[in-house]
């Protein structure tokens, strides 16, 4: 039977305090401020938060702040009306009113603006929704809101850019997630959770890894926590054509583990490619559903698609065949998919993966 994210925790003691604090503020219905370094699995304890909550059997959504320019950002949370905007073809109800008794994740909250932080606060006061481009009055939903961020909110406070009100209506329950490296007993839990996650989705036939091959992921420092280690594993279920996963299998930062990597990467915000990369990886969405309408609808950049592109070649070492599959298109849209990204100026030379 495979594991709930929120199952992830090891003996570290930090860890089963977070187990036991994740159980216990679960059961209220209390807003709940999450911390910690860029990657270190904060959706995975919202998520438990809301698994082990009397509204686990409702909706679960999470929203990337950073991922959205405000004006798509304000109708993901609200949703909006058709006409409201270009590319408005149809009503769309908002993650506040879809998750109506569930919990809303709300994921990087630091780099929501002032404009939408005030938004909010008045949807926090009043638990009313008004849709993008709605004449009509607001609809009352009960969500549980849940924030995160890998920024000092204090400090944004100090300069002007957070809201102090919005602080304090947020940071009812404070939670703090230890880093990776703090917590190396887990390490073998996620990676057979996510071996077990992506073998699925992708009909992979890798049973485990080698001895050597945990002991290498134990040992390496994991600059980018959990989802620098959920990529590594990713990446062996598309790359690995044997039952097990070897040392030799794993990215050269693992293999030569440099003991100068032991302090965090500087913190990369996420990106609009970030999240669509995901879509097409996670979820499963083809490009052409997934980020060609975006493209063409111009709500998206070429930039923003060649980094999506570039993400998938540096998984697929450079082999746009990989990357096609990456991207769940039939290989019969190899020249269509080639095609496209030359005309628009997409194109990424597959010879800086190589």
């Amino acid at each position: 039977m495979s594991r709930s994210p929120a199952d992830l925790v090891g003996d570290h003691p930090d860890i089963v305090a977070l187990r036991e604090e994740i159980r216990r503020v679960g059961r209220s219905d209390a807003k709940v401020l999450i911390t910690g370094e860029s990657g270190v699995g904060k959706e995975i304890v919202a998520f438990g938060l809301h698994a082990t909550s009397p509204r686990a059997a409702s909706t679960f959504a999470p929203v990337n702040c950073a991922g959205l320019p405000e004006t798509l950002l304000e109708s993901e949370l609200f949703g909006h009306v058709r006409g409201s905007f270009t590319g408005a073809y149809r009503d769309k109800p908002g993650k506040l009113e879809s998750a109506h008794n569930g919990t809303v994740f709300l994921d990087e909250i630091g780099e929501m603006t002032l404009r939408m932080q005030g938004m909010l606060l008045r949807f926090l006061e009043t638990g009313e929704v008004q849709k993008v481009g709605s004449d009509g009055g607001p609809r009352i939903v009960n969500v549980r809101v849940i924030a995160a961020t890998n920024r000092n909110l204090r400090d944004m406070i100090a300069q002007g850019t957070f809201r102090e009100d919005l602080y304090y209506r947020l940071n009812v329950i404070h939670i703090t997630v230890p880093p990776l490296r703090e917590r190396r007993d887990d390490v073998p839990l996620l990676a057979g959770y996510f071996l077990e996650r992506y073998r699925g989705s992708s009909g992979a036939s890798i049973a485990g890894f080698s001895a050597t091959a945990l002991r290498a992921l134990t040992e390496y420092t994991w600059p980018g926590n959990i989802r620098e280690l959920e990529h590594v594993v990713e990446r062996a279920v598309v790359m690995v054509p044997r039952s097990v996963v070897d040392v030799d299998d794993l990215p050269v930062e693992i293999r030569s583990h440099d003991p100068h990597a032991r302090k965090p990467r500087r913190e990369r915000r996420r990106t609009v490619a970030d999240d669509l990369y995901k879509v097409l990886i996670e979820q499963h969405e083809s490009f052409w559903t997934a980020v060609y309408p975006l493209f063409m609808e111009r709500e998206i950049t070429k930039s923003n698609v060649r980094d999506v592109v570039r993400r998938g070649l540096e998984e697929a070492r450079g082999n746009y065949t990989i990357v096609l599959r990456l991207f769940n298109m039939p290989p019969a849209d190899y020249k269509r998919f080639l095609n496209f990204l030359r005309k628009h100026d997409c194109h990424v030379p597959f010879k800086d993966f190589r």
